[in-house]
């Protein structure tokens, strides 16, 4: 993919991955430049639709469904159309054209667990074109894509920007491991912030027709119950890691928490699961280069103790990530407000 970002761009989107809902003069402090002038470049990315700051919801708001991995073959010709099939799935949250140990990777989540079976047995297993699909469940995960960050910031920066995320992060002390479900004006607010994760108090007010203190209250409550997480979405093509593979590697059950934890601190981690199946653990991972896959696989991967065998499949195009369907490596159209009920949850 071509770089379409300059050095300025790089550093805005790190900066934006640290505090995504930062506001324009925090960036601008932190960048040496004027609050003006991050307007702009953000805009300019938006507009392009190569970056969109959204909200990645908690699995707890719509019940007990949990993420599949599913490798596809398919039949000679036909790997983009299924992918394009799978990407009409409202339960599809990552499709991708691949080579290698698969044609079609991708990942689903239905809303109910109960659901499962009937969309891994019958409703993918019949699409047109698919000879045959491994799946596998997925368990928990050590390290998701919103936690994936550009290296690029100063220490100062990164502690700068700090100070603004500390107060969305921190917890209500007194609150439960499981958060309660959001209702009324909370899930109204939710699906809002999922589809703009930078959306203020005010524009809340506004889209809501609420007061702006209450919205300013559900907002932060909602942030710091962690019912809803900003995210920074743009193809990592476009920030100088053009190779990106997916790394199912079967693994000692004594060795499995292991590799997955120090797998999941690798700077390439975008993410990372263990699995009940053959492959225990799957490394979604991206690279510069196939230099910096080849010293992952030959030599990173030979150091971790427990590794039996490994299976990569490269990623050639990817067509959805966390429910944004991508055109040409740009993010599709801004859709309507997230529905929060259909699976568009706490995944890759």
């Amino acid at each position: 993919m071509e770089n379409a970002l300059d050095d300025d761009d790089l550093d805005l989107v790190a900066a934006l991955q640290r505090a995504p809902r930062a506001p324009l003069s925090l960036l601008a402090q932190a960048l040496g430049v004027s609050a003006s002038t991050v307007g702009r470049r953000l805009a300019r990315l938006e507009s392009n639709r190569l970056l969109r700051v959204i909200g990645q919801v908690d699995l707890s708001v719509s019940g007990e469904g949990t993420p599949w991995h599913v490798w596809v073959a398919a039949a000679p010709g036909q790997a983009v159309e299924v992918a394009r099939r799978l990407v009409a799935l409202p339960e599809a949250a990552h499709v991708a054209v691949t080579a290698g140990q698969a044609d079609v990777y991708c990942v689903v989540q239905p809303a109910r667990r109960t659901e499962a079976r009937d969309l891994l047995t019958r409703r993918i297993a019949t699409l047109p074109g698919i000879r045959s699909a491994r799946t596998e469940l997925v368990l928990g995960a050590d390290t998701k894509s919103d936690a994936w960050r550009l290296p690029r910031l100063t220490q100062d920066q990164r502690r700068l920007l700090a100070t603004y995320t500390a107060e969305e992060r921190e917890r209500d002390p007194g609150g439960t491991d499981r958060p309660a479900r959001p209702t009324g004006d909370e899930l109204r607010t939710l699906r809002l912030l999922a589809a703009d994760g930078r959306m203020t108090a005010a524009q809340v007010s506004r889209e809501l027709g609420i007061g702006q203190s209450t919205a300013y209250r559900v907002t932060q409550s909602l942030l710091q119950r962690g019912l809803v997480r900003p995210r920074v979405e743009i193809e990592p093509g476009l920030l100088g890691y053009a190779l990106e593979a997916v790394v199912a590697l079967t693994v000692s059950p004594g060795g499995v928490r292991e590799a997955a934890r120090t797998l999941a601190r690798h700077p390439s981690a975008r993410y990372v699961s263990t699995n009940a199946g053959t492959f225990s653990v799957v490394h979604q991972g991206v690279f510069r280069d196939e230099e910096g896959l080849a010293a992952f696989l030959t030599r990173d991967l030979a150091e971790l103790p427990g590794v039996i065998s490994f299976d990569v499949s490269v990623v050639l195009q990817a067509l959805r990530r966390h429910w944004l369907d991508r055109e040409d490596g740009r993010l599709a159209a801004v859709p309507g407000p997230t529905d929060t009920g259909s699976g568009r949850h706490d995944d890759t």
